[in-house]
């Protein structure tokens, strides 16, 4: 398995995963091949996710040439995965072609960058819209954004994914975090595994990972 414990979170650390953020980190690369970058970062991402936290189960098969015992993955059509809109979307079709029966939610969620960060270190947020299937228990929840930064969006996305649900097992999945994210997040939801590919240097001033890969919804749709 290639995912490590790194205390504040799990680091994904197939080859396949740190090759496809270098080329996404990559200043030159334009927006289809960033977008498609996202999508394979997060099909790598759903596989890790089904080789590390999910059980499998021994099943009798016959094949055009015998009766045979096979194994299969457990709880597949119990997955729900949260788009925090926008950036994530090309992040969640990667997830989906490893979770392909997963219910989907949304929830637009994005920080209020003229108020600025505050002495804290978070930003306001503002949600626009969430639209969230049923949350049950034997549910695994995978939250999925690109840029975990100050953990302010993520902590006011994960107060309407956690209300009144108590799932079975919770990721936060992101491409590329800060220490800041991971430990506000970690403090307001303990019960979340953090899961990343990458743990990034600092927050700017500004609140921007370093070194970052800049801002992906403004990469993965052509927008400024």
């Amino acid at each position: 398995m290639t995912i490590e414990d790194r205390d504040d979170a799990y680091l994904v650390t197939h080859a396949l995963a740190k090759d496809t953020l270098s080329k996404i980190r990559d200043v030159e690369t334009e927006q289809v091949a960033f977008r498609k970058g996202l999508v394979k970062l997060g099909r790598i991402c759903g596989y890790e996710i089904i080789d590390g936290a999910m059980d499998t189960e021994y099943v009798s098969i016959e094949t055009p040439m015998a009766e045979t015992t096979g194994e299969r993955v457990k709880g597949l059509d119990d997955v729900v995965i949260i788009n925090v809109l926008r950036a994530a979307t090309p992040f969640v079709e990667g997830l989906l072609k490893a979770f392909p029966r997963a219910k989907q939610g949304v929830i637009s969620a994005g920080r209020d960058e003229e108020a600025g960060m505050n002495e804290d270190g978070e930003f306001p947020i503002t949600i626009d819209y969430v639209k969230l299937p049923e949350i049950r228990e034997q549910d695994t929840v995978i939250v999925a954004d690109p840029m975990l930064a100050t953990g302010s969006t993520m902590c006011a996305v994960l107060d309407y994914v956690l209300d009144g649900a108590d799932p079975e097992n919770l990721f936060v999945l992101s491409a590329v975090s800060a220490p800041d994210g991971l430990l506000r997040v970690g403090e307001a939801a303990p019960e979340a595994d953090l899961l990343t590919v990458a743990i990034d240097d600092h927050l700017d001033e500004d609140g921007f990972i370093v070194p970052g890969l800049g801002d992906a919804g403004d990469r993965a749709f052509r927008t400024k």
